[in-house]
């Protein structure tokens, strides 16, 4: 009996090995000009749009029409997170909204596609974001996403 375990546990291994998803390594984008990072899946979103000029972030794609945008900007107008949450939705429909004291979630629809937004009130006036806007044909695939990229992001 141990024989035959002892031959048979390179194949169970092997089969083990072959039948275990591959984990991506977590891809950390940090915008230089203001600080804001996310971490997400680099194997999902393996492209990168050119930067705006102004280098206030950065829009990552997927090759299924997904997009990341990670951004930081100064709150010029000195909203509150209630004004901001206005602001930010207009034009959209949506579906969920949760206001904090120093933050704004926003998610809803906005065509075929299904969008989350985070926003963080940081230091120095700055509001650190991203929005994540995916094919509702991938709610599946992007859905448990969410959560893990919504706590990476930070800022000073």
């Amino acid at each position: 009996m141990a024989y035959r375990l002892a031959t048979m546990l390179p194949a169970i291994s092997l089969s083990l090995a072959v039948a275990a998803p591959a984990v991506a390594k977590p891809f950390i984008y940090t915008n230089a000009r203001f600080g804001t990072s996310v971490t997400f899946p680099r194997d999902i979103f393996i492209d990168r749009l050119p930067p705006p000029a102004n280098g206030d972030g950065m829009t990552f794609t997927a090759a299924d029409g997904a997009s990341l945008a990670v951004y930081g900007s100064y709150n010029a107008l000195e909203q509150t997170p209630a004004q901001l949450a206005d602001f930010s939705s207009e034009g959209m429909n949506v579906t969920y909204r949760k206001v904090g004291k120093d933050w704004v979630v926003l998610s809803g629809h906005d065509g075929n596609s299904i969008f989350y937004q985070r926003l963080e009130f940081g230091r120095s006036g700055v509001i650190h974001a991203f929005l994540l806007k995916y094919p509702a044909t991938a709610k599946a695939k992007y859905d448990p996403l969410i959560g893990r990229i919504a706590d990476s992001l930070n800022g000073p």
